[in-house]
């Protein structure tokens, strides 16, 4: 056995532990009421740290996977990485300038603001979903 398959091991469960942590730290955050544009801003700078961590330990399980041989885990992996670094572009994007609208008063901005984040916490749930799935 390899010492990859430690890091395969380690970088899969830090990925699992941070998905599953910001799951559990969104939900709660969608009972702001997300008028102000303080409340886009804390929430769209929650999401850029989970997409951050989320692109680094996938691509860190990527490298693991592949040195431990492992080559469809490997591109499991890589796909995640590769979906929450786009998520990560076009989510914040959108929360941004979600959160300007809401500063300029937009009330419509407020309930498409709560989309966004609902979908990006299902997104996120799925992602739970898939990692652990794939490792049963």
């Amino acid at each position: 056995m390899t010492v990859a398959v430690y890091g395969a091991f380690l970088f899969t469960v830090a990925l699992l532990v941070a998905t599953a942590y910001f799951l559990m730290g969104g939900l709660p955050l969608l009972i702001l009421k997300h008028d102000v544009s303080l409340d886009a801003r804390f929430i769209r700078g929650f999401f850029n740290l989970y997409y951050r961590l989320a692109v680094a330990f996938s691509l860190l399980a990527c490298l693991s996977y592949a040195a431990w041989g492992k080559p469809v885990f490997a591109t499991g992996a890589a796909a995640i990485a590769a979906m929450s670094w786009t998520l990560r572009k076009v989510l914040l994007r959108i929360m941004e300038q979600l959160g300007s609208q809401i500063e300029m008063g937009d009330i419509a901005a407020v309930a498409r603001f709560r989309r966004v984040h609902g979908l990006a916490l299902l997104i996120n749930l799925v992602q739970l979903v898939e990692i652990g799935r794939a490792h049963v």
